[in-house]
This record gives C-alpha cells, sequence and structure tokens, in this order.
C-alpha cells in the first residue's frame, strides 16, 4: 500500500475543482489513499491560541507574525471542513479527514476544540518555539541569535508536552529544525532519545515528511536519519507523507519515503479510521 496523510488545501480554498487537483496527483502516483490534514490555523476555533503562545511584539519577529496571523488564516470553521470533505466525498473523491495542531501551550483548550469532531486522525506538529515560528524564510536571521543546543533542547521540551496531552495519533515532521540546513556539531542523541520516550509512552506514530525534501534547503526526508534509528528500535510505527500544499505535490517522493523506512527494517506502515490504527504492507 501506498499513501500520503499529510496535505493541506490551504493554497487554494474548499473548492471541489481545485481539491480534485490532489486526487488526480494521488493516481498518477500510484497512491492507494490519501487524506487531508488541514492546520489548525486554516480554523477560528484556534484563533485564540495562536495569539496567546506566538511573540507578537514590535520585535523582527513580531512584527511578521502579526502579518501571518492576518494572511490567509481562521477562513473556514471546523464545521465547513468536515462538509467539504463529505462534499468531496459525494463527488467521488475519497480521503480521510486529519488534522495538524501546532504545539499549543493550552493542551486543555485544544482538546475542548478537538472533542466535538469525528476526525480519522490528528497530527500534532512543532511548529514554534518559544513562541517564534522557526520555520519561516521571511524571518530565517532569527537562527543566528540563538544557541543550536538551546534550540534543540527547546524544541525536544515542546515535543514531551504536547505529547504528554495524549491528544495525538501522529508526531508531525520531527525534528524539520534541520530545514535550513543549520546542522549542530554537537550529537543531538539525547534530545532524540527524549522524543522517542514521550512517543512511546504516548504510543504515537512518527511522520515520515517528504516536503523537506522538495521545500527546504535540507533537501532530505524528515525525520533524518539519526531520529529514523532510534525509532526503529523503539518500534515506532511510521505514515508516509508529502506535505503537500499545492496539488500536483501530493504523493511527491512517497516511493523515496517508503524506500528510507525500509532501510531501517519496516515492512509496514499505519493508515488510520475513525483514530484506529490499520497496519498495512509498505510499497
Amino acid at each position: 500500500m501506498k499513501f500520503d496523510y499529510h496535505m493541506h488545501f490551504e493554497k487554494g480554498d474548499y473548492d471541489v475543482d481545485w481539491a480534485k487537483g490532489f486526487f488526480e496527483a494521488a493516481a498518477a502516483r500510484g497512491l492507494d489513499e490519501i487524506g487531508i490534514s488541514e492546520h489548525s490555523h486554516t480554523f477560528p476555533e484556534f484563533k485564540q491560541l495562536y495569539y496567546d503562545d506566538l511573540i507578537l511584539d514590535d520585535s523582527f519577529v513580531g512584527r511578521f507574525q502579526q502579518q501571518w496571523l492576518k494572511s490567509n488564516k481562521f477562513k473556514h470553521t471546523l464545521d465547513d471542513y468536515f462538509e467539504f470533505m463529505e462534499k468531496l466525498k459525494s463527488a467521488g473523491y475519497n480521503a480521510k479527514t486529519g488534522i495538524e495542531v501546532c504545539n499549543f501551550q493550552n493542551q486543555e483548550q485544544v482538546a475542548e476544540i478537538l472533542k466535538e469532531y469525528d476526525f480519522d486522525y490528528i497530527i500534532g506538529s512543532i511548529h514554534f518555539i518559544n513562541g517564534w515560528a522557526y520555520d519561516s524564510e521571511e524571518i530565517m536571521a532569527e537562527w543566528n541569535h540563538h544557541n543550536l543546543d538551546e534550540i534543540y533542547d527547546a524544541y525536544t521540551k515542546e515535543i514531551e508536552h504536547m505529547v504528554t496531552s495524549g491528544l495525538y495519533d501522529i508526531l508531525g515532521h520531527p525534528y524539520n529544525i534541520r530545514l535550513y540546513r543549520i546542522i549542530p556539531s554537537f550529537d543531538a542523541t539525547p534530545y532524540l532519545e527524549r522524543a522517542i520516550a514521550a512517543l512511546k509512552k504516548a504510543n504515537m506514530c512518527v511522520d515520515v515528511n517528504t516536503g523537506t525534501v522538495y521545500r527546504y534547503p535540507i533537501a532530505e526526508i524528515t525525520p533524518y536519519y539519526k531520529f529514523m534509528k532510534l525509532a526503529a528500535q523503539a518500534e515506532l510505527p511510521v505514515i508516509t507523507s508529502s506535505d503537500a500544499h499545492k496539488p500536483e505535490d501530493c504523493g511527491s517522493y512517497i516511493d523515496e519515503a517508503v524506500e528510507y523506512v525500509k532501510r531501517y527494517g519496516y515492512t509496514q506502515g499505519v493508515m488510520f479510521d475513525k483514530r484506529k490504527r490499520i497496519m498495512v504492507d509498505l510499497g
């Protein structure tokens, strides 16, 4: 089986003509199933959590993030999303309904929002380190003001805090802090081991994500090899994903992701239905 469970409609809209391009790309790449995982910043239900957590002062980072929150954000409710997914199914386009939630500090509020909705799976992803959107190219210069050891520690703490909530099925793109080719000179293994232990305790899966192959300078599959080796040793299940934000990217490098995890001994991946895992043979 080949599948892609991490993609977003945000660069278009809830329009069947836009969305069908994802299904066409999936068919062209031989995928058996796809899942949509809209960002939590699509939905006004999460709006206050962003304003609570992000740096929004008059600094370089704060000014950018103020504008970021006003651009193409919070435009559809969760009800809109589920209604659109049903509309797609009625038009013959079947996909699992997921969501990708940012690493908010108030996990109790996240639980209140999510409990009303019947998702197939929930991805939790670290998109902010101490309120800074580290993956935003526009504020890449902020990396120069941080000690890399401290970044790895802070990123790992965010994982530990988020997954302890028990809300998530999957950790999205683990340790994509390599995305701008800023590679530590120290041994990051102790941080990776902490993250693996937290994921194991939370009974979560790993998102093997190809978005960092074609969207960022690092041009590698995430998680990188050291994390992948530890994940395999801990027998953490995996999904494969492209992190597509445009229709033509759906399924991108999924064959490579399958081959990648097979090098670490994986023969199966996880598909989901109403939060229940289904183990399937990969490839």
